[in-house]
């Protein structure tokens, strides 16, 4: 007879901890998870020409950050990697170990919902389904259950206790699904002492006329403190008098002097009731219950992100103002809509935040922008393919065993291994043709170097080759401008599916893989020559126009054929029409790109258009002699990236 869930959950705790505790064996070694800053976003909302960027506030920000050395965080990627990577720490960040306020999350609930996104082109709308790191991320569906979905959250949950503060406090957003599970493994995580409150969010205005059941109208949050000198302000709520009259059951007493006073308890410790002025109790507002009233939000909020599981600004206000300090630091490893994000920005607190869904971290990137937040960071796991191998392989597995699952789901046979060291080099041969394939290293980035070495053995190898094939994990910005410069058409590039190793692990093997894998032509942007202008008043303005998108081959995106067929005529008539988001960052280093200036889908300040950017971004900066290096960076609807610099030469 199969175990109840009341009897697998000690098991399933006892190797969330095995889980936990690797990865915190692992933050001294050399192999430690760590983080890549994508973007360094510097929030201009109006796209039209402006001199903010030139202010001495933000180029103080350029050169040192904010608050001292630190900057607000949005991370894409697995929030167990992600928390791993800030207990690590790195050479700019030291370890966040004993050191975050709070952490509210609002993890999926295992309601067995299928959140597929919806892609609003001009003229068409596209249904698609979820990746398989995105399924993971919120599509709410688990393999094995309620057990799986416990599995999943307890490693998490003792992680979030090692980054907790002393005085800090956790609130975890769960329903009836599998709340009454997730308490039980709280209780086993955080002890069943730290335990404060379970707190009942009373969402109004939602009526469910539904057969067999009362009204479901509410979720709980689950309050817990890492010790005894958890932080807490009590929060207040404003109170008339005929409430506190309806509160204590009796008359207000009206003395000599005109004023007025009641009859209240006389605090802990102390039965006695005693007299106090009406008009301070008024003043001082009315304790907040463990019930709260918050309205959901209503479709015409202009909080409103178009985000399935969006929470009200109201409810994340109570929780930051009530458990984290002033400068305080706010973690939700379950970003979503980015309201945790977004309200601590509003509070003044620090903030991390992480998500899984590139739909969700795009929808925070832009909510935050519009909002003109503080510069922060938007930054990746880094060697991410790395470490969803090591989860699919066993921890001892090498680069050239990924090298070798790659190359034979391409259907490339390895070369001999005298000619072969690396074992990331394979053929296809047939109809006459000899092809060269060669799988780059998820750990580097694909760029210029790798493809002159690949051209240079398809010439020389072996006694030579017809072509050769490139296939990248990740690449260096300019690798478009990279294969122009080139012109071999005897040279192809190709993008390994980023979700290879997760689809491995699912699937259960490389057999059942084999003839599903697509690689994909490499998405790229051109722009028109860069217009610059002679300096005035110690500054130049310069003038960027979009040119041309090429959008990852519609194959490898998860769309069905009829999605797939619109989507093709819409990459065809009016490509520009694809691109979510662009920045500009007119003095890049070729590192961290920092984007000073940004426009995306739904900004209607500047054209009034919610489906499309404008395509020419004019702002002034500061005049610099000599050349500079001017970046761009576009994301598309499905959140694949794509850029383009170029070298403008000199004013005369």
């Amino acid at each position: 007879m199969a175990k109840s869930l009341l009897e697998q959950l000690p098991e399933i705790v006892a190797k969330g901890r095995q889980v936990a505790e690797k990865i915190l064996e692992n933050l001294e070694s050399r192999h430690r998870v760590g983080l890549q800053t994508r973007e360094w976003v510097l929030p201009a909302r109006d796209s039209a020409a402006t001199d903010w960027i030139t202010a001495n506030e933000r180029q103080q920000h350029l050169a040192t950050g904010q608050n001292g050395d630190w900057l607000n965080r949005l991370i894409y990627g697995d929030n167990l990697l992600a928390m791993a990577a800030l207990l690590a720490g790195d050479e700019t960040t030291p370890s966040l170990r004993g050191k975050i306020d709070l952490i509210y999350i609002d993890p999926p609930f295992d309601s067995k919902a299928d959140y597929r996104t919806t892609v609003t082109l001009p003229g068409v709308e596209l249904e698609q389904r979820p990746t398989v790191i995105e399924q993971f991320a919120y599509s709410d569906t688990w393999s094995d259950g309620t057990a799986s979905y416990l599995a999943m959250i307890t490693p998490r949950l003792i992680l979030m206790r090692e980054l907790l503060a002393d005085t800090g406090s956790i609130y975890v957003h769960l329903d009836w699904h599998v709340g009454h599970y997730v308490k039980l493994v709280l209780d086993e995580v955080f002890g069943k002492n730290a335990f404060k409150n379970e707190i009942v969010w009373d969402y109004s205005f939602r009526m469910m006329d539904l057969p067999g059941f009362y009204n479901r109208k509410h979720d709980v949050l689950y309050f817990y403190a890492k010790s005894e000198n958890t932080h807490f302000v009590m929060p207040k709520t404003e109170w008339t008098k005929d409430d506190l009259m309806k509160s204590r059951k009796q008359a207000i007493h009206l003395d000599e002097n005109n004023i007025e006073w009641i009859w209240m308890p006389g605090g802990k410790g102390n039965s006695k009731n005693k007299l106090r002025r009406v008009d301070e109790i008024l003043e001082e507002g009315k304790a907040v219950s463990d019930v709260w009233d918050i309205p959901i939000i209503s479709s015409s909020s202009k909080e409103r992100v178009h985000y399935a599981t969006q929470k009200p600004e109201a409810l994340l206000d109570r929780i930051i103002r009530a458990s984290c300090p002033e400068s305080g630091l706010v973690a939700d490893f379950n970003g979503g809509s980015g309201t945790t994000a977004a309200v601590a920005e509003k509070l003044g607190r620090r903030w991390i935040t992480t998500d899984l869904g590139k739909p969700a971290c795009m929808i925070m990137r832009k909510r935050l922008i519009d909002q003109n937040a503080r510069p922060f960071l938007y930054q990746a796991i880094g060697d991410y393919q790395v470490e969803a191998a090591k989860a699919a392989l066993g921890r001892d597995f090498r680069i050239g065993d990924l090298s070798q699952i790659v190359l034979s789901l391409y259907g490339a046979l390895p070369l001999p291994a005298e000619e072969n060291p690396v074992r990331n080099l394979g053929q296809v041969t047939g109809g006459g043709s000899k092809t060269l394939v060669l799988a780059d290293s998820p750990n580097k980035l694909t760029g210029a170097a790798t493809l002159k070495k690949a051209i240079a053995q398809r010439d020389n190898l072996m006694g030579g080759w017809d072509r050769v094939v490139v296939l990248g994990w990740n690449f260096e910005p300019s690798i478009g401008e990279t294969i122009n410069a080139l012109n071999d058409s005897r040279l192809e590039v190709l993008v390994i599916p980023p979700d290879l190793m997760d689809r491995l692990k699912k699937k259960g093997g490389l057999e059942k893989l084999r003839g599903t894998v697509r690689f994909s032509s490499l998405q790229y942007l051109t722009i028109f020559p860069v217009d610059r202008s002679a300096a005035v008043n110690g500054e130049e303005t310069l003038k960027i126009t979009l040119k041309n998108y090429v959008l990852l081959s519609p194959e490898a995106i998860n769309l069905d054929e009829a999605n797939r067929s619109k989507l093709q005529a819409i990459a065809n008539a009016e490509p520009l029409a694809l691109i979510e988001y662009w920045a500009v960052d007119p003095d890049y280093d070729g590192k961290v790109f920092r984007s000073v200036w940004q426009d995306y889908r739904g900004n209607t300040d500047n054209d009034g258009d919610p489906l499309r950017v404008i395509t020419e971004a004019n702002f002034s900066t500061a005049a610099q002699n000599g050349p500079r290096r001017v970046c761009v960076r576009v994301v598309d609807v499905f959140g694949f990236e794509a850029e383009a610099s170029v070298t403008v030469a000199a004013l005369s």
